[in-house]
Parts: structure tokens; C-alpha cells; sequence
């Protein structure tokens, strides 16, 4: 049967995680056919002398239990310890074009790459090449370009921290700083909103900050999909009587029960524990306006009754107060409402629980930063925690969620493409070269270089570039244009059939493989979402004898391209503590590296603003004015649309890691054997002249006159505000538009999308 027939959509309304996650996990590893050698790999995943998991990045815990992995984490593990091969069999037998037609979830499906392969123009395939022969093309290529500026170097959060040091060092010797991560799609308005305001991108809490924690505030974030671990400490929080809020268009399952799969009691009663206690949802693109709202609220408390504000804080450790609280007595009521969508009374609700709030957490993930002013968000989020002391203190601070495992770590590492003098003087001392000074292409700037004929060779380290990347129809052909697009990956994804005049598919060792060098097994290092950074340690024998880690390919094309005469590539591919102990020669906080991440568990990186240490200009932590924009491009589609304008968010489904398709399920959300589906209000669904079940086309409402469109979806009825849509990516993404970034972050604003709908065009 195809997707649309064996489709359906029924409620979930049991707890999240428990009986139903465990049998997924059974059901996953058989059908990956995980060999029973391979199974023992679970019990090392996230333990002190194993590997790191190679999804999230939610930090590990102290290992008390026998396991110390999630239902996803099992599904990123069996993925990679999957028996199905996508071998030269495979390519000899498919064309790319062939390939291309089929889903996202099919090409998974075919299994781990086994050997280097080139593409071969003439048959439209992919064909066996030597390693040597892949490293010198690549050298041919970029030591023909007549600009450095004219390659571009895309990492992925799944890069290691050896892996992310020895490439940008690569590209910088090359001469280049365009370096699009997946950060600049995700968590970049962090990045760029925190330091202006406590002086570091980073989050002030750890883990232990959770035990201690009365009051957490969960901000765009969905863990029990995307970082399924995270519910644990939710759930002692709950239980010891804590506040939780989902600040969240969707009222998603896993934040109302959870059953954990660590309690024994919970398992054989099937008992659960409620987690958040409010859900407030505001309108897409309303939360800067309910954090300011309740931001106002805090300060009028405090004119009223006095002792809501810490005013030792502000005074010892803040600048701009005055000014800030000024423009919150004067923001209006009525344009805070009517912006967040949320009302008088559940602002009250939030407000009350935030002023009650001793040991307070905001936590968030990208619901909060894939918006057009989510840069300003982030800091008003600040600006409301430094209201009430809630920086720098145990139990306390700001968290903010990241995806990948490493995404983290590699921008620590130099994967950034605007760094600074300072860490450039560094790097140049240690090797002995100028670095690059101009500012490098972000994601959306390397496309639109592509687009242009500027970017000529792109270098892929992981990642699924064009099946994550916004205006997709857009971001394909600017990379057919490239002369040369080079794919280093462990399965077969949607970018490595969007290729340029030549490619590259270079196999590489999975986190869960043995890494031997000269015989002696290699560990390879991540920061988490907590700045903890720790060694990880494959267990499983790797996928094919011609598989090379991320560091031995780096190596490979960096001695081809930039030579060895600065740099003995080939010593840091033959043993990574090599690489760390020049890594702490460039970066401080990584002293006696290798000595440190040998103890179990690792080490924490300073977090200067966790200690009251704030690296901003004026040495205090930094009050932040912001307006509420008027003329978006929202504002601008509804005055033009009216009522039938809606505004979309992309999402993941449970049966998804970032663009890697598991499965056709998204579990806590009730949708069985399909991904085609779109959630809508039941109210906007009668408004617009539907049915629940109806079948609709997602046309794009942005006022630059680029046809785009999303057809032949499911529509669902789902509690979520209206004027407001839910659907998945990859397949929204040809809705997001190129040009359509945060403010001050670049990031794409797929959580901020102006759409219509219209009765389905496709036959059925």
C-alpha cells in the first residue's frame, strides 16, 4: 500500500516513554537487524568507558543504572550497528536519478556506506574510487580555485571535537573562514543573543543545577522526542513538588505523563508522573511578546508589593535596568496580548508561577530560536531571569537545549564563521600562518554564494545539507552548480544524490565503531549541551574494512590540499591525543586535556557567566530593550490575506532525528504509517471550508513573488492556537524561504512560516 492508504491517525493518551518505548526499541533493532554481537553496544552508550550517543546532546548522568540510553538513542545506535550494506551493489544497480525519486525514509533504510565512491557522469552513477585518488581530487580541485572564498566547509553536530579542530584548521590554512554549520540552522540566535547580554552563547547551568531546581520553564522544546533523557529530571523535579510550564504551540504528550523506564515501580504498576503543571500556547513568532509580557508583570509586582525584583543583583551585577524597566511600564497591555496570542489570565498564571519560583531553569530548543526576532527573545528571556537573580546561582539559570550531539563542541572548536582575533591570533601562533580575517558564509550566505557562482567546491563533514537547508527546489540547484560537492557520511541521505559537475561519497567510521590506529584503539571527544566535555569509545566492529574515521579523511584531503609542511597530518590521523594536546594550545579552558578526559565522566569547560563573570563590554550582565516589530513579514501576509493566512511551524516526528527518517510514526502525536500530515485548530479547519481528514496543498505567502508549495498533506485536527499550522521537515522545508532569517542570527525562521491552504490539487 502507498503512504496515503495505510495511514491513520488515532490518539495517544498513555504516558510517554515506559512499555511503549521499550517495544519500539525491540521492534527498531530487528528491523535494522542488528547482529547480536552488535546489541551489547547499548549497554556502553552514554558510560564512562563507552561511547557517546550519537543523537542529542542532553548531558550524561552519573550512570547509576544498568542503561543509560533513551528510545531514540537505540534508534541512532541501531541505525548506524545495522546490518544492510549500500555498497557499489547498490549504485551499480540504481542510477542517482533513480535514487533521487525515492523517499527520505527509503534511502535510510538501504543501510551503512561501505567504500568511496565517485560520481560518474556518463551512467548517472555512483562508481568505486581509491581513497588516495578521492583526497588528490579534492586537493586537484581546491588548489585550482583561484579564491579561497570560493569553497565553503559544512560540519555537522555529529563531528567530533578532533574531527571539527582538524578541519577548520584545514580551511584556514586553505585561506577560507566559510564555515555553515548546522548551528547556524538551529541554536545561532543563542549564540548571538547571550553575549550581548551575560557575555558568553552558552547556558549557565549543569546538570546537578536539576536536582536543585524548584521552578523549571520549558521554552519551543518537545523532549520526550528530541531529547528523551531530559524527562528523567523532569519527573524528580515533579515529583519533589516542583514547578514545570511548557511555553509551547503544541501541547505535546510527553510533557503531561511519563513513565520512566529506570523505575521499576512505574513499570510494573504502570503508574506515570505528570509533568508540567501549565501549558501556555502562544501564537508562532508570540514569544517575545509573552516573555516581555511577563516580564512587565514581574516589574509591577514589584512597584506594588516590593521584594519580586532582586535588586542586590541588578544593582551589583546589571547594567541598563533603568531603561528597561521604563519601556516595560510603557509597552501596552493590549499589544503584548494580542502579539502572543496568549491571555491576560494565563500570563498571570505564568507570571505567578516565575515570582514564586526560588531556584528557577528556563530551558529552550529551537521553538524559540527559528523566528524572525528570536535573537531579541533570547535576550528578553535573559533580561527576565536577571530580573529575579536567577543567573549564576545553584539550582538556577539559562539552559538552552541543543540538538546534535556535538553542535556544541565543534563551534568551541573554531567552526565559526565569524571568529575572533583573538582566537585567530592564537591558532596562528601554535602553527605559524596568517589566518583568514574576513568574516565566512554562513548556511543561508553559502547557498545564496552558490546561487551566484561564488562557491565552487563544498565539503560536506556529516550533516544532510539539503534536505535540512530552507527553500529546497532553491538550495538544489545552487548546489548542481557547484563544480565539485563532496559528501562525508555513514548512511545514504537526500544531499548525496544533489550533486555537483564531480562528487564525492567518502564512508566514515560510525561513533559506535572501533577506531584503530596503528593498532590502538582511538577515543574521540564531545562537549554537551552543559559544556561537559568527555571521551567516547566505539564498541562495535566497523560497518566495512575500507571504512576511515572522520580525522584519518579530514587528514587525507588537508595533506592533498594544503601539503604537510606546517602540519603532520598523518601524525594526527595515527593518534588523536596528538590532536589534544595541541587543541590546548590553542584554547585554554582544555588544559591538560588528554589527563582530564581520561577521568570518568570528563570535565566541565568555565562557564563565565555560571560564575557572575560577565565578558561583556560594560564587565556587568546587560539589560536589553526590545521593541515589538510591527512590520514583519507576518504582519505584512495577514494585512494582505486576512483571516485565511496561516502561519506554519516545522517539526520532527517521533520516529525522526534532525533529517534522518526512522520511521512513518510520530507516536505521542497519533500519526500511524504517513509524514504527510499538517495539525490545525478545528475552529481555523470550519473557518477555512474543511474537514478533519481532508486533503490540502501548503502554498507559500511570501511577498517576493517565488512560487512555493507543499502538496497533497493530511489535514488534522490538533491542540494548537489558531492561525497557526504544525507539519514535519524535510518536507515544509521548500515553504521556508531563503531570505527569510532571524534578526541579527541568520538563522532560517522555519517555526515562522506564512502559508495558505487550498484543497489538494494531486489526483488521488
Amino acid at each position: 500500500m502507498d503512504e496515503k492508504d495505510s495511514s491513520h491517525i488515532k490518539p495517544y493518551t498513555r504516558p510517554a516513554a515506559g512499555w511503549g518505548a521499550l517495544k519500539q526499541v525491540a521492534v527498531t533493532l530487528h528491523q535494522e537487524r542488528v547482529a547480536p554481537a552488535n546489541l551489547k553496544a547499548l549497554l556502553a552508550q552514554n558510560q564512562p568507558d563507552g561511547f557517546d550517543c550519537p543523537g542529542c546532546a542532553w548531558p550524561d548522568s552519573n550512570h547509576q543504572s544498568t542503561f543509560a540510553f533513551c528510545e531514540n538513542g537505540a534508534k541512532a545506535v541501531a541505525a548506524e550497528a545495522t546490518s544492510r550494506r549500500a555498497g557499489p551493489e547498490l549504485f551499480a544497480s540504481q542510477t542517482v536519478t533513480q535514487l533521487m525519486a525515492q523517499s527520505d525514509y527509503a534511502l535510510e533504510q538501504y543501510g551503512r556506506l561501505t567504500e568511496p565512491m565517485v560520481y560518474d557522469a556518463a551512467s548517472d552513477r555512483y562508481v568505486p574510487i581509491s581513497w588516495d585518488d578521492a583526497y588528490a581530487l579534492v586537493g586537484r580541485h581546491l588548489r585550482a580555485l583561484p579564491d579561497p572564498d570560493q569553497a565553503a566547509f559544512y560540519t555537522s553536530g555529529r563531528a567530533s571535537n578532533e574531527a571539527a579542530f582538524l578541519y577548520q584548521l584545514m580551511a584556514r590554512l586553505y585561506g577560507t573562514n566559510n564555515f555553515p554549520d548546522c548551528s547556524n540552522m538551529c541554536h545561532e540566535a543563542t549564540s548571538r543573543g547571550l553575549p550581548a547580554t551575560v557575555g558568553i552563547g552558552k547556558g549557565t547551568v549543569t546538570l546537578d543545577d536539576f536536582a536543585l531546581a524548584d521552578t523549571i520553564v520549558i521554552f519551543g522544546q518537545n523532549p520526550a522526542t528530541n531529547h528523551p533523557r531530559m524527562l528523567g529530571e523532569l519527573r524528580e523535579c515533579a515529583r519533589r513538588g516542583g514547578s514545570i510550564v511548557s511555553v509551547n504551540p503544541l501541547r505535546e504528550r510527553g510533557l503531561q505523563r511519563f513513565m520512566d523506564p529506570q523505575s521499576p515501580l512505574e513499570m510494573a504498576t504502570l503508574g506515570s508522573t505528570r509533568i508540567a503543571g501549565l501549558f501556555v500556547q502562544p501564537t508562532l513568532g508570540g514569544d517575545l511578546a509573552l516573555i516581555k509580557a511577563v516580564a512587565k508583570r514581574v516589574v509591577e509586582r514589584d512597584d506594588e508589593t516590593g521584594g519580586i525584583i532582586d535588586h542586590a543583583f541588578v544593582q551589583e551585577h546589571c547594567s541598563g535596568f533603568d531603561a528597561f524597566c521604563a519601556d516595560l511600564r510603557a509597552e501596552s497591555w493590549e499589544l503584548l496580548v494580542a502579539e502572543s496570542g496568549v491571555t491576560r489570565e494565563q500570563i498571570e498564571a505564568l507570571s505567578t508561577i516565575f515570582i514564586a519560583g526560588q531556584r528557577i531553569i528556563a530551558t529552550w530548543g529551537m521553538g524559540l530560536t527559528q523566528h524572525k526576532q528570536s535573537v531579541a527573545a533570547i535576550r528578553m528571556l535573559s533580561n527576565l531571569m536577571m530580573l529575579r537573580g536567577q543567573i549564576g546561582k545553584p539550582g538556577a539559570g539559562l539552559c538552552p537545549v541543543r540538538g546534535h550531539s556535538n553542535v556544541q563542541g565543534d563551534r568551541t572548536m573554531g567552526i565559526e564563521e565569524q571568529p575572533t582575533g583573538a582566537f585567530l591570533d592564537r591558532l596562528g601562533q601554535v602553527y605559524g600562518f596568517t589566518p583568514p580575517r574576513a568574516h565566512g558564509h554562513d548556511v543561508v550566505a553559502t547557498i545564496e554564494a552558490m546561487q551566484r557562482g561564488d562557491v565552487k567546491v563544498f565539503i560536506a563533514l556529516g550533516g544532510n545539507f539539503a534536505a535540512a537547508t530552507p527553500d529546497t527546489p532553491l538550495t538544489c540547484a545552487a548546489l548542481r552548480k557547484c563544480d565539485l560537492t563532496v559528501q562525508i557520511a555513514t548512511k545514504l541521505n537526500r544531499s548525496h544524490l544533489v550533486i555537483g559537475k564531480q562528487a564525492l561519497l567518502l564512508p566514515t567510521l560510525g561513533r559506535t565503531e572501533i577506531d584503530l590506529q596503528h593498532g590502538v584503539p582511538q577515543g574521540v571527544t564531545v562537549e554537551d549541551s552543559m559544556s561537559m566535555v568527555h571521551i567516547s569509545f566505539g564498541r562495535n566492529a566497523p560497518a566495512s574494512p575500507q571504512l576511515r574515521s572522520e580525522v584519518a579523511i579530514v587528514a587525507g584531503m588537508a595533506a592533498a590540499t594544503v601539503g604537510s609542511n606546517l602540519v603532520d597530518w598523518s601524525a594526527y590521523a595515527g593518534d588523536y591525543a596528538r590532536i589534544r594536546d595541541d587543541i590546548e594550545k590553542v584554547f585554554d579552558d582544555f588544559y591538560d586535556y588528554n589527563t582530564r578526559v581520561a577521568r570518568p565522566g570528563g570535565f566541565h569547560l568555565r562557564v563565565a557567566s555560571r560564575e557572575r563573570d560577565w565578558k561583556t563590554a560594560s564587565g556587568k550582565a546587560s539589560f536589553m530593550v526590545a521593541p515589538i516589530a510591527l512590520d514583519t513579514p507576518l504582519h505584512r501576509a495577514r494585512k494582505q490575506y486576512g483571516k485565511r493566512l496561516m502561519v506554519l511551524m516545522s517539526t520532527r516526528s517521533h520516529d525522526q532525528y534532525n533529517t534522518t527518517i526512522y520511521g512513518m510514526d510520530d507516536r505521542y502525536r497519533g500519526v500511524y504509517g504517513t509524514r504527510r500530515v499538517v495539525f490545525a485548530n478545528q475552529a481555523d479547519i470550519d473557518m477555512l471550508g474543511f474537514e478533519d481528514g481532508a486533503r490540502v496543498d501548503l502554498i507559500g505567502a511570501w511577498d517576493d513573488g517565488v512560487q512555493r508549495r507543499a502538496d497533497d498533506f493530511l489535514l488534522v485536527a490538533y491542540d494548537i492556537p489558531r492561525g497557526c499550522l504544525g507539519a514535519y521537515y524535510p518536507e515544509t522545508n521548500a515553504l521556508v524561504p531563503l531570505a527569510s532569517t532571524a534578526d541579527g542570527a541568520g538563522t532560517p525562521t522555519s517555526k515562522s512560516v506564512p502559508v495558505l491552504l487550498q484543497r489538494s490539487s494531486v489526483t488521488a
